[in-house]
């Protein structure tokens, strides 16, 4: 009896992401020519939990025609940044049994763009990516040249950004597939970023697996180590690459439908909370991205219960 209920479960919450998806998620990424109204934005967008690329919606940020390799040299090449490095460019990743965070590493910005540029040589793959307002706190010379928020989204969602980040790295960069409780606007300012997306409801086909968390660590020689942080609790994080997934091992993610979508300069991505995502970029590609805590409402308690279905009824 205990099984045929189990089985149940588990047939439901299988069927569940078809269901999801041909109610509420669009084929592909839908375009808007102009920024929407608040009203518009939170009606359309936000609670329906839909993404979208919002396109001359930076038009007036003087950071579009002005940020290039020569200007941030000019304008804050002295300032030192945080440089995520690792020896393959995936930084917050599974690697091997262990869930491996990048070293860091506090270089000036002019050093991160001689790399850039193939003046300089550095071991590894650099990325600037420090998820804490690294905008404001580390490069506070950039911020004339944009926006402090987005006015319209400030609006829609009633509060301030949580942050406001900035991002430039190698083309061999990558964000592995994770998601965020934050509503996000990724703007691109220059280059382009590739972003591979999954609904929230697609979470019964996506793996989760406990890791025990590393660092590595930059050795004089130049190579890399990995250092168990023995004092951290194990870290919940998503083994698969989406790019090349191992459907041997699981075989359940070819049933998950990935939407997939570039966003090229003057662009911005309305990424909605709790949507998975996986980022690639252009080489130097240079974009800011303003994170807005999500509502723990309905919506995000429905989705704690279908994770909470997922791992109990041991579907992946």
């Amino acid at each position: 009896m205990a099984d045929a209920a189990l089985d149940a479960v588990r047939q439901e919450l299988r069927e569940f992401p078809a269901a999801a998806r041909e109610l509420s998620v669009p084929p592909a990424v839908p375009y808007l020519d102009k920024p929407p109204g608040p009203l518009c934005f939170y009606r359309d967008w936000v609670c329906p939990n839909r993404p979208c690329i919002i396109r001359n919606a930076l038009q007036h940020w003087p950071a579009l025609q002005k940020w290039s390799f020569p200007y941030l040299r000019a304008t804050a090449g002295s300032a030192e940044v945080s440089v995520a490095v690792t020896p393959d460019g995936y930084a917050d990743a599974v690697r091997g049994d262990r869930f491996v965070m990048p070293a860091e590493r506090r270089l000036p910005l002019s050093c991160v763009l001689d790399v850039l540029e193939g003046r300089a040589q550095h071991p590894g793959i650099l990325y600037v990516q420090k998820q804490c307002s690294n905008l404001l706190t580390e490069l506070p010379q950039l911020l004339p040249d944009l926006e402090p928020h987005v006015p319209w989204a400030s609006e829609a969602l009633g509060k301030m950004p949580d942050a406001v980040n900035f991002w430039l790295g190698e083309a061999a960069a990558v964000t592995s597939l994770h998601k965020d409780h934050y509503e996000n606007l990724y703007c691109v300012v220059s280059g382009e970023k590739h972003f591979l997306l999954h609904p929230p409801s697609d979470r019964p086909f996506i793996p989760y697996e406990l890791y025990t968390p590393a660092t590595y660590q930059l050795t004089e020689e130049g190579s890399f180590k990995m250092v168990d942080e023995e004092a951290m609790e194990k870290v919940p994080w998503i083994p698969l690459d989406p790019l090349a997934p191992d459907l041997a091992k699981y075989p359940s993610y070819s049933q998950a439908q990935a939407l997939h979508c570039t966003v090229q300069t003057g662009e911005m991505l309305y990424l909605p909370a709790l949507w998975f995502h996986h980022v690639q970029q252009s080489h130097g590609c240079m974009a800011v991205n303003f994170w807005y805590d999500m509502e723990y409402d309905l919506k995000y308690s429905y989705f704690q219960l279908l994770d909470s279905l997922t791992k109990a009824s041991g579907l992946n």
